[in-house]
């Protein structure tokens, strides 16, 4: 891989993280907003509860995506990006230009989907 090559998966990585942490600041902010005590009816309490549970379990979602974001920069930085974590062949441009955080080849991430379902 060149040098090109990687400061574009780099730029493409930083960007996706950049969007990440601006929809995390959303949706913290919404919870925030959402209160709970307002609320009298049961069904409302429940559906403010609700709403304020999925907010969060989407924020769960988007700090795992950070985390496999920051796990590729480094791996950017030790010059073993692009290679699979686990057979350590080539992952293919498509699968980079895609989820260019994959620490997988298709292959390999196809036998790791098929062992935990």
């Amino acid at each position: 891989m060149t040098k090109k090559d990687r400061e574009y998966y780099r730029k493409k990585l930083i960007e996706k993280k950049q969007k990440i942490l601006e929809r995390l600041n959303g949706y913290y902010e919404e919870s925030k907003d959402i209160e709970t005590d307002i609320a009298q009816d049961p069904i409302d309490k429940a559906e403010i509860s609700y709403t304020k549970e999925f907010l969060l379990s989407l924020s769960d979602t988007e700090r795992e995506l950070l985390l496999q974001i920051d796990q590729t920069l480094l791996r950017l930085q030790r010059d073993e990006f692009g290679r699979c974590q686990s057979c350590q062949k080539d992952i293919g441009k498509k699968r980079l230009e895609a989820v260019p955080w994959s620490p997988l080849c298709i292959d390999c991430q196809e036998k790791a989907e098929e062992e935990a379902g």
